[in-house]
């Protein structure tokens, strides 16, 4: 709303209808901007006509020759005019004298500076500068001044803007936290009635095993003892029986193969519900990531190779239920992203999962080295995600609760297409998505952030480069 038509028409302040269209990220050129100038070698006169033909105007920009010198305030403008003599001293002279006198301290802002950022830097102003008017600069020529009342009029909107976002924020994350709680006992639930019969047949297959093997030799005796018959052979040949013999073999090891990759799938779903837990409790990072990948191999095993090679890691206390939910949540996306660009020449998608100890008295933080050049490295020869989960020295100020100074750091990154810059910014924010709508509520990054930082006090760093790939960099403390 900035007028530049006319230094001597006044303008309107910002509308109530103008203060509901601001947002959070709403800046200073939303506002109303007041851009009424005065050479230095005007008279004072020129001062008085301005502020007593807008009663609005907050204070008028003083050029010389044409440049940006400074600006005076309605309020300083009257305390010197209003002193003895004042208006003979300074209305019948050059602006310059006036301003020898009332010139202070100018709070000068670029045009895209957000309200909420401006407002709290004017409120850190001594008393007396508190009221002064703030400068808002255009362009590298073009300066005007902003109302602090009006700015902290908008502030006050954004705020209570704000409070009702984070309230809305806050409900859905209940809700969504409610129906977390709520999956995880009904998993919890359905992984007890599967494992129940799956132990009953993978408990009873040792002994069907014995037994078809003690019927074939008991019907080998028989044929010993009885030798050749026609009615026998006939039968033997109408059921296959050669075959027979070698298939209950190879059905035996598929059930028993079976029975075992569904007690390891019931295991990881009972891992996985876990994320309704109130108590830290000693949990093997290799068995959540495991898990993590068992449950989301329908997604894996046609596109994405697994490599894993996994150190010694200690046992942490944590939550591993809901750490699953992080491997699962920034595993899916980085599928995603890999799923983009799965089509290009020469694409081998995969997924390589490192661990390893480093003790923080080394003096080294995580070294990302060998990770940075296998999977950032020739993106002509593979697509990969990358786990890597070591035990990391970290900085004091990263977690206070670490007495041992001493982290296990989870990597997980990908070589496809990166992230830009301006999404980077908002990456964590609570519902924002790259996705097309009905897709997914969003990147699940915001309860990820969450679980990391305030459930285990831990870091999540994102480095990504646009073209070469991203890496999420989880550090959890050994309490």
């Amino acid at each position: 709303m900035l007028n530049t038509s006319c230094v001597e028409r006044p303008v309107p302040p910002i509308s109530e209808a103008d203060l509901g269209a601001l947002c959070l990220d709403s800046t200073l050129q939303e506002l109303s901007l007041y851009d009424f100038h005065v050479e230095a070698t005007d008279w004072g006169m020129r001062i008085s006509q301005m502020l007593e033909a807008n009663p609005l105007l907050p204070g008028v920009i003083v050029t010389h020759q044409g440049e940006f010198a400074g600006m005076i305030s309605r309020r300083r403008f009257l305390e010197f005019i209003s002193r003895p003599f004042g208006r003979e001293l300074f209305l019948k002279r050059p602006v310059r004298a006036l301003y020898r006198f009332a010139e202070t301290e100018s709070l000068i802002f670029p045009s895209n500076t957000l309200i909420v950022d401006a407002a709290r830097k004017s409120l850190l102003r001594s008393k007396e500068l508190l009221y002064e008017p703030i400068v808002v600069q255009v362009s590298p020529q073009t300066y005007t001044l902003l109302d602090v009342h009006e700015l902290l009029v908008a502030q006050s909107n954004i705020h209570e803007l704000a409070t009702k976002l984070l309230r809305q924020q806050t409900q859905s994350q209940l809700i969504q936290t409610e129906k977390l709680a709520s999956l995880g006992q009904m998993v919890a639930g359905v992984a007890h009635e599967i494992r129940n019969p799956v132990t009953c047949i993978s408990g009873n297959l040792g002994f069907l095993s014995n037994y078809s093997t003690d019927i074939m030799d008991l019907l080998s005796a028989y044929e010993h003892i009885v030798g050749e018959n026609e009615k026998i052979n006939q039968l033997k040949k109408h059921i296959e029986f050669d075959f027979l013999q070698e298939d209950w073999v190879e059905i035996i090891k598929s059930m028993k193969v079976s029975s075992q990759r569904l007690t390891e799938l019931v295991t990881s779903l009972h891992t996985f519900s876990h994320m309704d837990e109130t108590h830290l409790k000693q949990a093997n990072i290799h068995e959540c990531i495991d898990s993590t990948l068992l449950i989301m191999k329908n997604r894996l095993k046609y596109s994405i190779e697994v490599v894993k090679s996994y150190g010694d890691l200690p046992l942490l206390k944590c939550y591993s239920g809901q750490l699953s939910q992080v491997f699962m949540n920034i595993i899916s996306n980085a599928i995603d992203a890999l799923e983009e660009v799965k089509e290009e020449k020469d694409f081998v998608p995969a997924i390589t999962i490192e661990t390893e100890v480093i003790d923080s008295s080394d003096g080294d933080c995580v070294n990302s080295e060998l990770i940075q050049n296998y999977v950032m490295g020739d993106r002509q020869n593979s697509k990969q995600l990358s786990c890597a989960t070591q035990n990391a020295g970290f900085s004091p100020e990263a977690g206070e609760n670490n007495q041992n100074n001493a982290w296990i750091a989870i990597r997980i990154a990908d070589n496809g297409p990166g992230i830009p810059p301006e999404i980077q910014r908002r990456i964590f924010e609570t519902f924002f998505t790259t996705k097309p709508a009905g897709k997914g509520t969003g990147l699940g990054l915001a309860i990820t952030h969450q679980i990391v930082t305030e459930k285990h006090k831990g870091k999540l760093n994102l480095h990504s480069t646009p073209g070469t790939g991203t890496e999420f960099e989880i550090l959890l403390p050994l309490i």
